[in-house]
């Protein structure tokens, strides 16, 4: 089968190749996964370029964890009734060598999710990290019912799901920021009641005006080392942080602000959600694609061959929302 791989780090031209690799066999409760297409995540392009660590986990890897396709074969002890199934999949690179950059995948059974016959395999291949990060942005500690929602980033990949999460799951006004006139039609098509282009304006006073003073009751949070301190100035007494990114690793954290405000943070990686958390999220989500209330953002799609050219789009910025390789 055809497949990228990358066997050190370092830039996307020059450790990533398209090889041929023997096809899979799926092992005891796995699935083979016949792939239509993969998903480029920030956090595949920060692996393959070192970014946390230097060492390889494995002597050669095959990328990506997220992407869609049809179950063509089963191990011992999965249903034969699987075969022909659509399914999108999550975490399929987390702690394995063989992601979803290639023309199959094999894998344990639950992380290959049914997937509704009018959802198209690109969005597909946009729900493993994108939206199961963001619904349990907003459903976490409660969820939003009622309240008032901020999402940063609200045209990225996570926070156009979080918008639209935050209107499916009952938030009474969602507010979100952007960087471009482009990005606030993204988030305002996602359903945004209020978008603030934070280039031009003061976001603080922003959202100060259009909450009468009061803040906002959860932040859904991009970049925490760049927005914190705007954060705890938004933010509600006894309001919610939810964070799922920065862009530091050590992030200093006004106390006293935090502390006079009874602050709440909350800290997850979509990688290490509970099983509760996430069958929650997959039946929520689920019921939401069977039902149609879903837009999905994919800014880009390449062919399996042009991997590089995804990873050098995700690492730049360079498109508003997801990047899709097409492997057939």
């Amino acid at each position: 089968m055809r497949a990228i791989v990358y066997e050190r780090v370092g830039a996307a031209r020059e450790v990533l190749r398209l090889v041929e690799l023997p096809l899979p066999e799926p092992g005891p409760g796995e699935v083979r996964v016949r792939l239509a297409t993969s998903g480029v995540n920030p956090s595949d392009v920060k692996s393959r370029a070192g970014t946390r660590s230097k060492v390889l986990p494995f002597p050669s890897i095959v990328p990506h964890s997220d992407g869609a396709g049809i179950v063509d074969a089963v191990g011992p002890g999965v249903p034969a009734s699987r075969i022909g199934q659509r399914v999108w999949i999550w975490n399929a690179a987390w702690g394995r060598a063989h992601g979803t950059a290639a023309e199959y995948v094999a894998l344990p059974a639950a992380q290959a999710v049914p997937l509704p016959d009018d959802v198209d395999f690109a969005a597909a291949a946009c729900l493993g990290i994108p939206a199961l990060t963001a619904f349990q942005a907003i459903a976490v500690d409660g969820g939003v019912a009622g309240k008032t929602v901020l999402v940063a980033g609200g045209a990225g990949a996570v926070g156009h799901y979080a918008i639209q999460f935050a209107k499916t799951e009952g938030a009474a006004r969602v507010l979100a920021t952007v960087s471009s006139a482009g990005k606030a039609a993204l988030a305002r098509a996602a359903g945004a009641d209020e978008v603030i282009d934070y280039r031009t304006e003061n976001l603080v006073e922003r959202v100060a005006g259009l909450t009468a003073g009061a803040g906002v009751d959860r932040i859904v949070e991009v970049d925490f080392a760049a927005n914190v301190a705007a954060d705890v100035a938004m933010v509600k007494p006894d309001g919610d942080i939810v964070v799922y990114g920065s862009g530091a690793p050590e992030i200093p954290v006004p106390f006293v602000g935090s502390i006079l405000k009874n602050i709440r943070y909350r800290f997850f990686i979509v990688y290490h959600l509970t099983p509760a958390d996430r069958a929650r999220a997959e039946t929520r989500l689920t019921a939401l694609l069977a039902a149609g209330r879903l837009v999905h953002n994919v800014a880009c799609r390449v062919p399996l061959e042009d991997t590089a050219l995804a990873h050098q789009l995700v690492e730049q910025g360079a498109v508003p929302g997801n990047v899709v390789i097409n492997i057939d």
